[in-house]
């Protein structure tokens, strides 16, 4: 069996206007309104279907030995669009405090930009470390989308909400500090060469 190759990069562009979907169903879904509970299920659901594309398009990329440099950017820059659109929604709600929202967006985009930058030298895949960060990140951001407060209670849904965020930041800045000293010792490494 073969697919097109085009297929996995195809999926990794799909998650970019998914995200602008994403992220005005869930400002059109607010916060523990009952009302607006019917955008906010559709919201995150959106959201967990379009983060589990992340894993799809690396496994076709990989299974069918169609990796490319475009799906080597543009995958992370796909899902930093994504998971953004979430801190950033669930902050607007109030629902996360601001500031682990910008430590984490710092982190994400400047090492966005730094991939950009250097895109014309060599691309960046993702490390080991990066991989479970983003894997962490979905679950979290999937918790937090979804209003499971109606099924068991504010109190607990905020306190399990604020344990993964918490656990977000640590892996999002330990990542990224892994990202820095890896590009650091390669760096150390090509000017070594002759």
């Amino acid at each position: 069996m073969s697919i097109h190759p085009q297929l996995p990069n195809a999926i990794t562009v799909a998650r970019i206007p998914l995200a602008i979907v994403f992220f005005v169903l869930l400002l059109v879904g607010g916060t523990y309104g009952e009302a607006s509970l019917g955008a906010r299920w559709a919201a995150g659901i959106l959201f967990v279907v379009a983060i589990s594309t992340d894993w799809v398009d690396g496994y076709l990329a990989r299974r069918y030995e169609i990796v490319s440099d475009f799906g080597k950017l543009w995958d992370p820059i796909a899902d930093k669009l994504l998971t953004g659109a979430g801190f950033i929604g669930l902050a607007i709600l109030t629902e996360v405090w601001w500031w682990p929202v910008v430590i984490i967006l710092l982190r994400e985009w400047g090492i966005t930009v730094h991939r950009l930058v250097v895109a014309k030298e060599h691309v960046v895949a993702a490390a080991w470390m990066g991989k479970v960060k983003t894997a962490v990140q979905g679950v979290a951001l999937s918790w937090a989308l979804l209003p499971l407060h109606v099924l068991i209670g504010l109190p607990a849904w905020t306190l399990v909400t604020a344990i993964l965020i918490g656990i977000v930041l640590v892996l999002t800045v330990a990542s990224g500090i892994d990202y820095v000293a890896a590009q650091a010792r390669g760096a150390r490494q090509a000017k070594d060469r002759p």
